[in-house]
């Protein structure tokens, strides 16, 4: 149904300009959401003069996002309208605040949508916002994940936020890249090749790699890195996503647990060719990374063109540690402590198995 109809006309410095008409919809079980929108944009000064400036500001703070954002609103810069304990609208003399945040853990989230009327009320309210959110905010390596999905009615959506890489990697949990992990981190992203296909069996630490590859694109980027995002099947048959990723600025694109999609055209896999043509085609990615991780056990379940020359960096089979292995990850996790590196390696002995996944090895070591 339609709540709230609302037309505001222009004062007399704006001429002749057009009226604005909103038209705000809603359903009828989130009406009182709705009545809140519609007193926010009744409150908002829609006559207010042109704010040409936008700037896109994110960070992460050590709060929990409704204390965080019960502090801006009551920040005397700002004229306030609560939309929900994580969105906020703040209005200023010459700039508009559009502000939302996610609990993530132990912190939250942030994105601003600033727009102002000259570069310098930018950087004042800019400013403003930062020193409200305080010392709490996070200096670990962080980037943005724009998490895509698709509805229940197929519409395409996402979700944004910040993940922060706090993790420190061993290399003794990845003897099968042959290399230390920071420099097979930056040779990949050295490479003029897209792709990289990360396979093994589940606790063999992808995940784990994948954040430290974004993280250290953050880091050679200067900022925070942007990565589409995804494991939904159907938000991946169109070609929406990827369009969005050739045209848009994301610096990666992650798909996880893409067993179904790897596998060879052959094979009745109608989606192989949008993957190719970001990889190498004629809309290239242009040195940004596509990157797999898949729990197919064999690099020849995948199609061919994918993994050829010149498209894909590299396929790395990331497999479970062998006793010896298992026992050197226990003794750096444990470092000096003697006593719990002892009962991590007498807990690997008592499994008595073939092989020891990293998952595995970490648990025991906690």
């Amino acid at each position: 149904m339609t709540l709230h109809k609302l037309q505001t006309d222009r004062d007399g410095r704006d001429g002749g300009a057009a009226t604005v008409n909103v038209s705000l919809t809603t359903q009828l079980y989130d009406i009182t959401a709705a009545v809140v929108r519609a007193r926010a944009v009744r409150a908002c000064d829609l006559a207010t003069r042109s704010l040409p400036i936008y700037r896109l500001l994110r960070w992460s703070v050590h709060r929990k996002v409704v204390d965080l954002f019960d502090d801006l609103a009551l920040d005397s810069m700002f004229s306030p309208q609560r939309l929900g304990a994580q969105s906020a609208l703040l209005a200023a003399p010459g700039a508009f605040v559009s502000a939302s945040g996610r609990d993530k853990g132990d912190y939250c989230s942030c994105v601003f949508q600033l727009w102002a009327e000259s570069r310098a009320r930018a950087d004042e309210v800019a400013a403003r916002l930062q020193a409200v959110s305080g010392e709490l905010r996070l200096q670990e390596q962080t980037f943005v994940l724009d998490w895509t999905f698709a509805s229940a009615d197929g519409e395409l959506r996402n979700a944004s936020f910040e993940e922060v890489v706090s993790d420190r990697l061993l290399d003794e949990a990845y003897p099968s890249l042959g290399m230390k992990i920071d420099d097979f981190v930056r040779s990949y992203l050295a490479a003029p090749e897209s792709v990289l296909i990360l396979l093994g069996p589940p606790g063999g630490g992808k995940t784990r790699l994948v954040r430290e590859i974004l993280a250290a694109l953050s880091r050679r980027k200067g900022e925070n890195a942007e990565v589409l995002y995804t494991t939904d099947k159907r938000a991946l048959a169109s070609d929406e996503m990827f369009v969005g990723f050739v045209t848009g600025t994301h610096d990666a694109f992650v798909i996880e647990d893409t067993d179904h999609l790897l596998k060879a055209r052959t094979s009745g896999n109608e989606d192989m060719h949008r993957f190719l043509g970001i990889a190498d085609g004629i809309a290239r990615a242009q040195k940004r990374k596509v990157i797999f991780t898949t729990n197919l056990p064999n690099i020849t379940d995948i199609d061919p063109a994918l993994i050829r020359p010149g498209r894909c960096y590299a396929v790395k089979y990331l497999r479970a540690l062998e006793f010896a292995e298992a026992t050197r990850l226990a003794e750096k996790i444990c470092e000096s402590d003697a006593a719990r590196t002892e009962r991590a390696v007498d807990a690997l002995r008592a499994l008595n198995a073939r092989s020891y996944s990293v998952a595995q090895v970490y648990r025991l070591c906690a």
